[in-house]
């Protein structure tokens, strides 16, 4: 008795905080209009108030965390400047906040990118079928495996058509929740050729070869933008952190009058973070401004 009693007021106070995290995503809800349809093409299972529960948790949960680290080091340096951490603390909240709430864009762009990827050689294996006299379906079965991200697509689409659904239908709603511009041109060149009529292959094929074009061209792009990238890389990377630290000693020496001969254990801790905050944030500039492309 006595343990289902404690199940019971556990439910109870869990009820409670998922209704407070409920309140609060409804709130906040109508601030962010995109969402749901950010969820859908990101295909994310998550409802829009779900996500947002999950957001707040998050951001909370490492605020705390942040809290407590910068509140150890304050304490070692001048405990004044505690109330100045006080005072940011909700901005520590929002920015953590709307950090989080960029990662159904992350996951977008990288479903894109794996649609794009695989995109060209399924198209073309759409083309070898219906060309070798394959009934449209039959050509979607044989892509629904084999592509990755684009075989997932497909095969949303073919399972709708197997439930009654006409498969020019399918194939536009297919489309209205598809981050890639690609395989969404290649989708909608199938419906509108069994719109008017048209030869599918010949009309597909025109398409991926316009594709395959522009996917060359942005490869040629990202090598030429990858020369600047590399070059601020190497300054604001590797050059300036060594350098200016050894730098930085020198003239902090000279103008103390040797009183302050080098950084401290706590002032190189916050650079060293910085530096590595730097390194990331370049790592992260070139890993996605690199086309990924199967040609």
């Amino acid at each position: 008795m006595v343990e289902e009693k404690i199940e019971v007021r556990e439910s109870r106070v869990t009820t409670k905080k998922r209704a407070i995290l409920t309140t609060v995503s409804e709130l906040l809800l109508p601030k962010f209009p995109n969402l749901k349809k950010k969820l859908l093409l990101a295909d994310m299972k998550e409802t829009p108030i779900e996500f947002l529960e999950k957001v707040i948790k998050a951001s909370f949960f490492t605020t705390a965390i942040l809290f407590v680290i910068f509140t150890f080091f304050i304490l070692q340096t001048d405990s004044s400047n505690l109330l100045w951490l006080v005072l940011v603390l909700p901005i520590l909240v929002m920015l953590t906040f709307l950090y989080f709430l960029l990662y159904p864009e992350v996951v977008l762009q990288r479903r894109k990118k794996e649609l794009d990827y695989e995109v060209v050689f399924a198209g073309r294996h759409l083309v070898i079928a219906l060309k070798s006299g394959m009934p449209l379906f039959d050509a979607m079965v044989g892509v629904s495996k084999g592509y990755g991200e684009v075989s997932k697509e497909i095969t949303r689409v073919v399972d709708k058509v197997v439930l009654g659904m006409p498969i020019n239908h399918a194939i536009r709603e297919a489309v209205q929740y598809c981050p890639s511009k690609y395989f969404t041109r290649i989708l909608m060149q199938i419906a509108n050729s069994l719109s008017s009529g048209a030869d599918v292959g010949n009309s597909l094929e025109a398409v991926l070869d316009q594709i395959s074009k522009e996917q060359m061209i942005q490869l040629k792009e990202y090598s030429q933008k990858l020369t600047p990238i590399v070059m601020f890389y190497m300054v604001f990377g590797i050059i300036v952190p060594s350098l200016g630290i050894v730098l930085a000693t020198v003239v902090f020496s000279a103008v103390s009058g040797g009183k302050i001969s080098g950084f401290t254990s706590l002032t190189l801790i916050p650079i060293f973070l910085m530096i590595t905050i730097i390194q990331f944030l370049f790592l992260g500039v070139i890993e996605t401004s690199r086309p990924k492309y199967l040609i």
